[in-house]
């Protein structure tokens, strides 16, 4: 193994690190709609500000990130982002004392901030680490550090905030005001704890980047004509389209990962077995991710797998939705295998040729986040409808899969014509 082999191994494996972490903190939210719901006494509209709060402060960051890391490079970049999820874990202190859903999304928010740090500055260095033509293998490989996690991530929060979920709910409805109130003031302080400790790992992990040999590395110089004319990052089509396919993406990856614990009570199933269903989801993205591993780009090239999960993504949820009870349940957990690829596929194909472009359009890239946002919004608004419902509402990520069925086709390759 050569010195530069050795390098890009372990930077993989420290990136890989970070990407189990911040999967870990991402898919808390699966869990927390259902909780803060019950704890702030929301409806689904309400409860999926959860959503909102966490995904846009994307949008919002990503451009301001990607001056951060060109003042700091991406190593310090990381350590800036993990320093300011810490601040937004520790919001969740007060916010549980006081029972204040502003401040639990405020410190949702903070997180999210420093996520888009971090993930402006670990998704291109993957991407550039290796060879682009294997891009979509490496960042399978941090999807399955990611989701992992993410699988975690529920069943652990559940276990500490939820464990009488059902009993719990079944004593509001015959509480009087101030013992219901004394009830749901107990709920909320359960998450001071767990939030207290990730603070505490979050700073651990910066301290453990700043005396890594994690290496600095700088995005590609590409010296072709194509990256010497184009004054704008707006100026490569297949970047543009492909902030919009992750845009939707993103919006139907949270919808089936988040809803999935709300949809399974709307559908009569009891909280103590729903409020693990987001687990399931990305238990399925984790073997999508596994397959990516093998197949790209050995069996299947990154644009063939992007279509084939768009397709299997429509289908899914058409079944989902003709569906009832526990078997719509398994095909919007099945969703997950779906998306698998559709993040690692987008990346290298949005990026590919960008040049002295690419920290800016890995920030273009990380503002389609805000998808996660915007999208679980409408579904929550739609499923509150009660002309509507919530299986129904699921009818909104066909168009998007569909979308990104066109870019796997075609839209990718506008920057040839």
């Amino acid at each position: 193994m050569t010195t530069s082999t050795k390098a890009a191994v372990g930077a993989t494996l420290i990136i890989g690190a970070l990407f189990f972490i911040f999967g870990f903190v991402t898919w808390l939210n699966g869990t927390l709609i259902p909780y803060l719901k019950i704890a702030c006494e929301l409806n689904t509209f309400q409860a999926l500000l959860v959503a909102f709060a966490f995904y846009i402060s994307y949008f919002v960051m990503a451009l301001p990130s990607s001056w951060v890391l060109k003042q700091t490079g991406f190593k310090r970049g990381m350590m800036v982002g993990l320093g300011v999820m810490a601040v937004g874990a520790l919001l969740f202190i007060p916010a549980a004392m006081t029972r204040t859903y502003a401040l639990f999304l405020t410190g949702l928010f903070v997180i999210g901030t420093g996520l888009s740090l971090l993930q402006t500055a670990v998704n291109p260095y993957v991407t550039i680490v290796g060879p682009i033509e294997s891009a979509a293998r490496r960042i399978s490989i941090m999807g399955i550090c990611n989701k992992v996690a993410g699988v975690l991530a529920p069943i652990i929060l559940g276990a500490i905030v939820l464990s009488d979920a059902d009993a719990l709910v079944g004593n509001l409805k015959t509480m009087d005001a101030a013992a219901k109130e004394a009830q749901l003031n107990e709920l909320a302080s359960r998450v001071i704890v767990p939030y207290a400790f990730m603070a505490a790992v979050l700073v651990g992990l910066a301290l453990m980047i700043r005396f890594s040999t994690l290496p600095e590395i700088e995005a590609q110089q590409d010296e072709s004509v194509t990256a010497k004319d184009r004054s704008s990052v707006l100026q490569y089509p297949n970047l543009v389209l492909g902030v919009i396919a992750l845009f939707l993406y993103v919006g139907v990856e949270v919808i089936a990962g988040d809803t999935i614990g709300t949809f399974g009570q709307a559908q009569g199933i009891p909280l103590s077995e729903s409020k693990n269903f987001t687990s399931y989801t990305l238990a399925a993205m984790v073997i999508g991710y596994i397959v990516g591993i093998f197949t790209i780009p050995k069996l299947i090239s990154q644009s063939k797998a992007l279509a084939l999960s768009a397709i299997v993504g429509v289908l899914f949820t058409i079944v989902a939705i003709s569906s009832s009870g526990y078997t719509a349940v398994l095909f919007i957990a099945l969703l997950g295998l779906a998306n698998a690829l559709v993040w690692p596929a987008i990346w290298p194909l949005a990026i590919d040729g960008l040049g002295r472009h690419t920290k800016t359009g890995a920030a273009l890239l990380i503002m389609a986040i805000a998808g996660g946002a915007l999208l679980p919004l409408v579904y929550g608004a739609l499923a509150d409808n009660a002309s509507v419902g919530p299986s129904n509402a699921y009818w909104i990520m066909v168009p998007c899969y569909l979308f990104i069925l066109y870019y796997a086709v075609i839209g990718y390759k506008v920057k040839r014509s």
